[in-house]
């Protein structure tokens, strides 16, 4: 089994991904339809809400939420809070201490793959794409380029006193919008969506997005990673072909000897598995720095060498 670029991958990672996705968006919008609120800003046309959606377990967005209590906060907000105002709270740090501990710990684009929004509509951008046959570039700007843009809206906050991504944001407008009618980062999203139909594919979450910088900073020591088992890889570059990331990321397990994909940028999204026609790719426990394989692992070559 071979992929070509763009191709729709359907496998038990892509699934369970699906519905992750889906259940996220379903735990956000559970407290609001339980209060009697409508989605979207409307009223249900009661007079009482049967609860207030704030004093329920769980209520919030994927910037800020409240879990039985606890207070969690998205810790690139809490960057953008610190440069805005130039102050912070021990409360608003503690906050978000235990999403940057779990996204640390298994690998910050996790969060993209698994749970942003703005990548599940982007991915359905991708599939319009495909489905209109049009042809755009793959890469337009170097994938390191978001990094950049992280220091660089942070330093925006600083000057402006505001919280520039969480004013301009597409996750905040496809999270907030659906849940409180806020339109706040309505623009980005469609510029996104002309961009990414027109000039260049998945450009905003491989090179432009501010968060995906700055879990793709911290992601590099996660100690969950996609693992290269190196005697079974035929090296079809079906993985390449379908990386929703860079496939640059991959390089280092087809080319170098590398044990598991060390970049940063990887989301764990599990299509390079789903779509390896050898099973030689896995996603499992890993340390932070790759090793090269053993000698005999990493000399399976490209088709058509024979082993040395």
């Amino acid at each position: 089994m071979t992929a070509r670029p763009g191709k729709n991958v359907k496998g038990r990672i892509g699934i369970a991904r699906r519905i992750v996705q889906i259940a996220v968006l379903e735990l956000f919008c559970a407290p609001v339809i339980v209060s009697g609120t409508g989605l979207f800003g409307l009223v249900s046309g009661k007079e009482e809400l049967s609860v207030v959606p704030s004093d329920l377990p769980f209520f919030g967005s994927l910037a800020s939420s409240s879990v039985v209590g606890v207070n969690v906060l998205d810790p690139y907000a809490l960057l953008e809070v610190l440069a805005a105002s130039a102050s912070i709270t021990a409360g608003a740090v503690l906050a978000a201490v235990p999403p940057l501990l779990v996204y640390g710990l298994v690998r910050g684009r996790a969060f993209c793959g698994w749970i942003c929004p703005a990548n599940l509509a982007l991915e359905g951008v991708d599939w319009l794409r495909r489905k209109l046959g049009l042809s755009v570039a793959v890469h337009a700007l170097p994938r390191r380029t978001k990094m950049i843009v992280s220091i660089v809206v942070l330093v925006i906050c600083a000057i402006t006193g505001m919280l520039v991504f969480e004013m301009f944001s597409p996750i905040a407008f496809l999270n907030r919008g659906m849940l409180f009618g806020s339109l706040a980062g309505g623009f980005t999203m469609a510029a996104i969506v002309v961009a990414e139909l027109f000039w260049a594919e998945r450009v905003w979450c491989r090179a432009l997005c501010p968060l995906g910088g700055f879990y793709e900073a911290i992601g590099t020591f996660g100690l969950v990673s996609v693992k290269m088992d190196a005697e079974r890889c035929v090296h079809c570059d079906a993985c390449r072909a379908v990386c929703l990331c860079d496939p640059e990321i991959l390089d280092g397990v087809l080319d170098e000897g590398a044990d598991h994909v060390s970049a940063g940028d990887c989301m764990l999204c599990g299509r390079c598995i789903d779509v390896c026609p050898t099973d030689a790719l896995s996603i499992g426990p890993a340390v932070p720095f790759p090793k090269p394989q053993a000698a005999e692992g990493a000399s399976l070559s490209r088709p058509g060498r024979l082993r040395e």
